[in-house]
């Protein structure tokens, strides 16, 4: 059975996901949803895709479309998240979840009470370094895991560019932030690799008071940058998490793990990708060493992109999508679920809370 998908979003959306889904087989990328019909039927005939559609919801109603693929701002996309999973469709849905704590309650009750499958475009996990990271985790490389430390900066506004599509992101009630966009993604990558997290204590708050662009025109950002976290998780390993959108000269991804017997890092200059995220091992009595990365995990049989694709999302996008399209066909398991959006959008309310009442907070108390 051809499962057919339809996307929102002509940027984001036809430029990483399309040709992700166009690199599974059994998957038919029918149509494109803009806000707006000269922009949809433009997209539609650019892209080569049958149907166009500028109201998401109707495509969320479709019986000719199967699969959802969410990529807009999240204070937008929750109502069309809500309009799928009650028309049964199967959700693919972007990261932040949903735009704030209320929001991704709705989401889980209706997702609950159906039996659609949902997954997050939350994909670190199905890169080559941070799988081979999770394979020497559960193998025992560096003994029990005791602290850490995971930065996740990157630098969007320091010298901001007015062509840039991502300038909303000045807006206050939008769902986004620093440490619920690159935030969301090192979270469900943290979960993947170490667990549940017990509590935690934050700071979140705004360091760049102005996005100043070449012209002179200027923009006060009402969301806020730089969050710094300390998260116990429930295993009882402590580790830092820094993150922001404004860091000058920026030092990318990083995740830097010791045990009792050893220490993996894991860097990538940027958004980690398939290509430059990198591995470094070593044991006690030893030094850090690149790890060689599994051929394994560079290709996947009938996934006709790999790690060396270009765009460079694409391939772990695709690696998410493909589990995605196995649970619908009953077998294997989704990742990241609907069930582990949860999980991170509970613990991005309890950073909220934390940062807002200046004290630790038990993540389970967040209900």
């Amino acid at each position: 059975m051809v499962l057919r998908v339809g996307i929102v979003s002509a940027a984001w959306g036809a430029f990483a996901h399309l040709p992700a889904w166009r690199a599974i087989p059994g998957v038919e990328v029918t149509a494109i949803c803009t806000s707006r019909e000269e922009t949809a039927r433009a997209a539609q005939q650019r892209l080569g895709l049958p149907r166009a559609f500028w109201n998401a919801e109707e495509m969320c109603a479709d019986p000719d479309i199967d699969i959802v693929d969410l990529g807009t701002r999240p204070s937008v996309r929750l109502p069309m998240v809500l309009a799928a999973l009650a028309h049964g469709k199967h959700v693919y849905n972007a990261s932040p979840h949903a735009p704030d704590w209320a929001g991704a309650k709705a989401i889980d009750t209706a997702w609950q009470g159906g039996a659609s499958i949902g997954v997050v475009d939350a994909f670190s996990q199905y890169l080559p370094a941070l799988r081979q990271m999770k394979a020497m985790l559960d193998d025992g490389h560096i003994g029990a895991p005791l602290g850490g430390t995971c930065h996740f900066n990157i630098s969007l506004f320091n010298q901001p560019n007015k062509l840039f599509p991502y300038n909303w992101f000045a807006k206050a009630g939008q769902g986004v932030s620093a440490v619920r966009n690159n935030g969301s993604h090192a979270l469900y990558l943290l979960l993947h690799l170490l667990g549940p997290i017990a509590e935690l204590v934050a700071d979140d708050s705004q360091i760049l008071k102005r996005w100043t662009f070449p012209d002179g025109d200027t923009i006060t950002p009402e969301t806020t940058d730089l969050a710094n976290v300390i998260l116990r998780f429930e295993s009882g390993l402590v580790l830092q998490m820094q993150i922001s959108w404004s860091m000058a000269l920026h030092d990318g991804f990083l995740l830097d793990l010791f045990g009792d017997k050893g220490r993996m890092v894991s860097t990538s200059p940027t958004f980690p990708t398939a290509r430059d995220c990198t591995l470094r091992a070593g044991q006690l009595g030893g030094t850090l060493a690149e790890v060689t990365l599994p051929d394994a995990f560079k290709t996947t049989p009938g996934i006709t992109l790999d790690w060396q694709s270009e765009p460079q999302p694409s391939y772990p996008m695709a690696l998410s999508m493909q589990a995605m399209v196995d649970v619908i066909h009953g077998r294997g398991a989704a990742a990241p679920d609907f069930a582990r959006a949860l999980a991170v959008e509970r613990i991005q309310e309890a950073i909220r809370i934390s940062s807002a009442e200046r004290r630790w907070v038990r993540v389970a108390d967040i209900i």
